[in-house]
């Protein structure tokens, strides 16, 4: 405890890392207070059914990215995952496209570009989604909107409000990158999930208190496999692999050899959280068109509105395999670090320096982020079988899926800029033994 005291004052102490933080603290309460900003025309006490339509199915999952501003109709309703997707789009055309492949290698000029593509997609994305929201919200909760309201022009105000909430999270998620501390989109994603988890925990032990399901014994055997999964899923997010390579220093004068042995840290889950985020924005697709169906989708689009179905999760794990290779391979460049290898008078022993050092590199790669794919997809479709075993769905979501991941992602992430931060003025870090190891520690050579 003294410890954990000594390195708040330390925090307090560096003034740029104080304003980092107090401006994000700041950000985050005004996205927490316009969460709980209603959209206008529309009357919160009679929203009931739109709550109870969110607290079971995919809906839940994304009321709970979006802090519960969904179900509350706020003006932050459809909330950051249409940028998501967006983000999603943009990364394919720049593999498949060559004007978007021409703008990766331009640099910072490109990326500038790119972004702006980004923003353009995102406000399509959201005029298509919000008017679909607000078509389900007077299927669900006609009750609540304002009897003299004429619903097209409610209809045509209400989806500018909403695309400009969205944008208005996403300019919030700029400034805490650039000004705060950690990445501000996902620290955004963060934010929401978090503000779910008390009600959730408290749900669930009033639930297993009151039903006769195993009282507190099978309560507190359900905290100590949360606890399991959340230390298996940091594993997940430091996990390494160290390759071994030789560096051949020439000695000036001389055509002797030398130097000791080095590696190459590759991570056994190079992509991170972002193959997850991208999964889950794809399967959050179904539920924009049940506006437009009027809820009544049929079988298969029920089972993808299901996130406990057979065809959801095995949908869903088959995607979080793809995209993980997908990152993976526009994240880490082997040929890439092979010229680097060969500039810096280093080999791997055995392997011919230039393609062949690529290729080997390539195939190291190609192994161990098949089990890193396989586990992450078994993390995240595991509320699912939480839910078989009968915790409620709320609490379910923390048992694995993308929630969890992403907690510890940016938890870890954000706790080692503050260490860095910590580290360059002299201080101790937040832990005695090594540094915090981030999503982003540790990469490759």
């Amino acid at each position: 405890m003294r410890k954990v005291i000594e390195t708040l004052k330390n925090i307090w102490k560096i003034e740029d890392l104080r304003q980092r933080i107090l401006i994000t603290v700041l950000f985050v309460t005004i996205y927490r207070l316009g969460s709980f900003v209603v959209l206008p025309g529309i009357n919160p006490s009679m929203l009931s059914q739109l709550h109870k339509q969110t607290s079971e199915g995919l809906m839940a999952l994304l009321n709970m990215f979006s802090g519960g501003a969904f179900s509350n109709a706020s003006i932050f309703a459809l909330g950051i995952m249409p940028y998501i997707s967006a983000s999603i789009v943009i990364q394919l055309l720049g593999i498949a496209v060559p004007y978007f492949q021409k703008l990766q290698r331009e640099g910072e000029s490109g990326q500038r570009k790119m972004n702006q593509y980004t923003r353009y997609l995102t406000i399509a994305i959201l005029l298509v989604q919000a008017p679909s929201y607000l078509l389900n919200l007077r299927n669900q909760a006609g009750s609540s909107l304002d009897p003299g309201l004429d619903w097209t022009v409610f209809i045509f105000t209400s989806s500018i409000i909403l695309a400009a909430g969205s944008m208005f999270i996403l300019w919030l998620g700029e400034r805490i990158t650039d000004k705060g501390i950690g990445n501000g989109v996902s620290f955004i994603i963060l934010v929401g999930i978090i503000a779910r988890l008390p009600q959730s925990l408290f749900q669930e032990l009033v639930s297993r208190m009151t039903d006769k399901t195993g009282g507190l014994v099978m309560f507190l055997f359900e905290m100590i496999i949360l606890l399991l999964v959340i230390a298996a899923s940091i594993l997940l997010v430091q996990g390494t692999r160290k390759v071994p390579v030789q560096y051949a220093k020439k000695i000036v004068g001389s055509k002797q050899y030398g130097g000791a042995r080095q590696y190459i840290p590759l991570k056994v889950y190079a992509a991170n959280v972002m193959p997850i985020i991208f999964a889950q924005a794809i399967m959050f697709i179904p539920i924009s068109f049940i506006g437009y169906t009027g809820n009544k989708g049929g079988g298969l689009l029920t089972k993808f509105t299901d996130h406990t179905s057979f065809p959801y999760n095995l949908v869903f794990a088959i995607l979080i395999i793809l995209f993980t290779y997908f990152y993976t391979a526009i994240t880490i460049n082997p040929t890439q670090m092979s010229e680097d290898m060969k500039r810096n008078n280093g080999f791997i022993p055995g392997i011919k320096p230039g393609k062949k050092t690529a290729d080997y590199i390539d195939s190291i790669m190609s192994r161990i982020t098949l089990p890193g794919s396989f586990f992450l997809a078994f993390i995240a479709i595991m509320p699912a079988f939480a839910g078989i075993f009968g915790v409620k769905q709320a609490f379910a979501q923390f048992f694995g899926g993308t929630s969890l991941l992403i907690v510890v992602g940016v938890v870890l992430d954000t706790l080692q800029q503050i260490e860095s931060h910590l580290m360059m003025r002299h201080y101790d870090g937040l832990l005695k033994s090594g540094r915090i190891k981030g999503r982003f520690s540790g990469g490759a050579y």
